[in-house]
């Protein structure tokens, strides 16, 4: 599939703008938090906090998503648990959303409407709203989400407040999407964990709340590899850090699909993007919550990234335009 029409399929510009609204939005539940939702010119939504955690994230076709590889409901779901996963990455339970949505005229109203179940499944999943949005026309799929959280009253846990003796730790799992690309990229579709591993990403949204109130000093979605991400907590914060390779964990069926493509599972863990673990760094005094994972420590900031004490020579992440 690559969202083109077959013969007498129904088109995004048959049913026009308010037609398309109307197939994606009727009978769609909302939580407690959604004060009015779609259907008026802005969303009302609880803020119990009075402050909200805000953050958005696109997703373009070709660059982010293929529907080659993943279907419509998939990419929604990735658009949503992106952004989610930046509001736990806070500390804050996420609370709603709201969708844009650029499609050319000739996109079919099922590869629309699939791709908002997928939005309304993730969402129900992490028990947000989908409040309203927009969308236009475009020349090729372009999903912009704009998510909303709450602190519960809790400071925010940024990326600068971490120090030299701090515990690092993730919570998540980290290379199997990095995995799926690969897999993908070489043509097959299975083993089916990792390839949808990369197709949607599941990240443990109650883990940054719990890490806010466990005590955590910084913290950091990892979406574009744990490397990559470890050095914007490193320059945040002032500090360096030293990963453990021993105290990774690298699943068998990462090290089954290195096998078989000839690649190296350990890189993948290190620097693999689009998981959304979250990386965190706690007081040297403080229990680590359920689910979360010892993996190294922060030190003073001349040490920079560091793997098992030294540099690592291979390409730590993605960036770009790089």
């Amino acid at each position: 599939m690559d969202g083109s029409p077959t013969p007498g399929e129904q088109t995004v510009s048959a049913i026009g703008e308010f037609g398309l609204i109307r197939e994606v939005t009727t009978g769609r539940a909302q939580p407690s938090t959604t004060l009015l939702g779609p259907g008026d010119d802005a969303a009302v939504v609880a803020a119990p906090d009075g402050r909200v955690v805000v953050t958005t994230d696109t997703l373009v076709q070709g660059v982010h998503f293929r529907l080659d590889w993943s279907s419509p409901g998939n990419v929604g779901r990735k658009a949503v648990a992106v952004n989610l996963s930046d509001i736990c990455a806070m500390g804050a339970v996420a609370t709603s959303v709201v969708v844009g949505l650029a499609c050319p005229p000739e996109t079919p109203v099922s590869v629309a409407t699939e791709l908002f179940d997928g939005i309304a499944a993730e969402a129900e999943r992490a028990r947000v709203g989908v409040v309203g949005g927009d969308m236009v026309s475009g020349k090729e799929i372009v999903i912009s989400i704009t998510a909303l959280g709450d602190l519960g009253g809790r400071p925010p846990v940024t990326r600068s407040g971490a120090s030299p003796g701090d515990v690092l730790a993730v919570c998540g799992r980290l290379g199997w999407a990095a995995a799926g690309l690969a897999v993908l990229g070489r043509g097959f579709r299975s083993p089916v964990g990792v390839v949808n591993a990369q197709r949607y990403p599941e990240p443990p949204y109650a883990a940054g709340p719990q890490a806010a109130i466990a005590g955590a000093t910084s913290m950091i979605d990892v979406s574009d590899g744990l490397l990559a991400d470890l050095g914007h907590l490193a320059q945040a914060s002032g500090v360096g850090f030293d990963v453990r390779t021993e105290l990774l964990t690298v699943a068998p069926k990462l090290v089954d699909v290195g096998t078989a493509l000839g690649a190296d599972p350990l890189h993948w863990v290190l620097t693999g993007g689009e998981d959304h673990a979250l990386a965190a760094t706690f007081p040297s005094s403080v229990e680590l919550p359920q689910g979360w994972t010892r993996i190294g420590v922060a030190l003073m900031p001349e040490s920079g990234v560091t793997v098992d004490g030294v540099p690592y020579e291979r390409e730590t992440g993605w960036e770009h335009w790089r």
